[in-house]
């Protein structure tokens, strides 16, 4: 199944799936790639920011879709707009810097048309040199192209670039409770971005990325070399209590095989699950003074205690963010080629909570998610080793059989299983087949203009 001159087929990529196993092809491929860009990142909802990162009309933050350069932007009546950064013109990217604010309108830099915030044509110099030649009825005329729909999810803004396709909430259905519950950690439940992302390039493919958030098989021994360090200084300076959030923070990773079985994994339709149904690495964090008060009283104390008793570990929005609620942090994985992703680690606070919260999760993400991490790095090794073992020949199928049922599974149903299975795994890529092949079914399969 290794790269072949005709186009990709529907049962093409339905061939590299098989239950328990996947082709390499799913790494690997650059063709598998495009198709991913064109199909599977078009039609689900995808990450793109957060209110707080444009709070002001006019303001505007630059980022993208799978391959497709996009800007979310405040417009004039208050509402997030998701555009193409593109000029409808000569295709003249609009915005080059990471966020600012453009004021009433976009200003392409070659040609100087204009465009409201919500992308619609505002102005085109000597517009008199377009009477007559019919540009009004062209798609040009409208302006730049927003996206197919934009929803904002308790501040999370996602986008599908298809106009029509999967609903925001048939598509995340009761998954959406991971991000509920990260905003109820708020008194006020309002997030707000605490500064820009912590960004670290990848040379693997960004499926690797999130299938290891939910991989709890591997921190034990991938993480020995840094964790398993730290753990070993600590006890020989006698276990000292009480340990400070540095050593709160990655001792956990060191935790045994039954203490992740315990864990259990939560799996929903469409590729979303979570670890940490019964308790996580973050269950055991010392408590912040006065924060417990203020959620009290802004939910009662019953309430209170069933919003900050829930310690999910990591929750996969498929196909491409991770969040951790108790910690307020969201990973977003961008693929920038079959073998290089760019992963940026977001922190939030918590409106209305205690600084202190802030910091510890400041010091879970420089210690765990930098590219001067402590642990990042041995990730880093374990998925470009493999992106490099992928290329040899010894095999072509890579394995996800861990408690594997020999009758097959069902994901059309929410489920909770031991929490070292690889169920999840095989859960996304029955997601990515279904939503790379959706609309390739719909297409004539065999020109490349369709297929690929």
């Amino acid at each position: 199944m290794s790269e072949r001159h005709h186009p990709l087929s529907a049962e093409d990529i339905d061939a590299m799936i098989e239950g328990h196993q996947v082709h390499r092809d799913v790494y690997t491929s650059q063709r598998v790639f495009d198709l991913e860009m064109r199909h599977l990142f078009a039609n689900t909802w995808v990450f793109v920011g957060h209110d707080s990162q444009t709070p002001n009309k006019g303001d505007y933050y630059t980022t993208q879709i799978g391959n497709q350069p996009v800007i979310q932007v405040r417009h004039s009546d208050g509402e997030i707009k998701v555009l193409h950064n593109r000029c409808p013109h000569k295709g003249t990217k609009i915005a080059i810097d990471r966020e600012g604010n453009t004021g009433k309108f976009f200003r392409c830099p070659y040609h100087a048309w204009s465009f409201k915030t919500d992308g619609c044509l505002l102005a085109i110099p000597l517009k008199k040199g377009y009477e007559g030649t019919g540009l009004e009825n062209t798609d040009n005329a409208k302006g730049m192209k927003p996206v197919g729909a934009v929803k904002n999810y308790r501040g999370f803004i996602f986008a599908r670039l298809t106009e029509d396709g999967i609903s925001f909430e048939d598509f995340f259905l009761d998954s959406l409770s991971s991000i509920d519950n990260m905003v109820d950690r708020s008194p006020a439940g309002r997030l707000e971005v605490a500064g820009p992302p912590l960004r670290y390039m990848h040379k693997c493919n960004w499926k690797m990325l999130v299938e290891n958030q939910t991989d709890t098989c591997h921190p034990m021994v991938a993480h020995e070399s840094s964790a398993g360090t730290a753990v070993k200084i600590w006890e020989e300076l006698g276990n000292p209590e009480p340990r400070p959030p540095a050593m709160q923070i990655i001792a956990p990773f060191m935790s045994p095989y039954e203490f992740f079985e315990n864990m259990g994994i939560r799996t929903w339709p469409n590729g979303h699950g979570h670890t940490g149904v019964h308790h996580s690495i973050h269950s055991d964090y010392s408590a912040i003074p006065g924060y417990f008060e203020a959620m009290c009283d802004a939910y009662g104390e019953d309430r209170a205690k069933a919003i900050l008793d829930e310690n999910r570990h990591n929750t996969i929005y498929f196909p491409s963010i991770m969040v951790k609620g108790p910690i307020q942090q969201l990973r977003n994985f961008i693929p920038l080629g079959p073998d290089k992703t760019l992963v940026e680690s977001y922190i939030y606070r918590l409106v209305d909570a205690p600084d202190q919260l802030l910091a510890r999760t400041a010091m879970y993400n420089r210690m765990i998610n930098a590219p001067t991490s402590i642990v990042g790095h041995d990730d880093l090794e374990m998925y470009e080793r493999a992106q490099e073992g992928l290329m040899s020949d010894g095999l072509e199928w890579v394995n996800l059989q861990r408690l594997y049922p020999v009758d097959g599974e069902d994901f059309s149903e929410e489920a909770v299983e031991n929490g070292t299975t690889e169920r999840q795994m095989r859960n996304q890529f029955d997601a990515w087949r279904k939503f790379m092949t959706a609309t390739m079914r719909h297409c004539a399969i065999g020109t490349p203009e369709a297929a690929e």
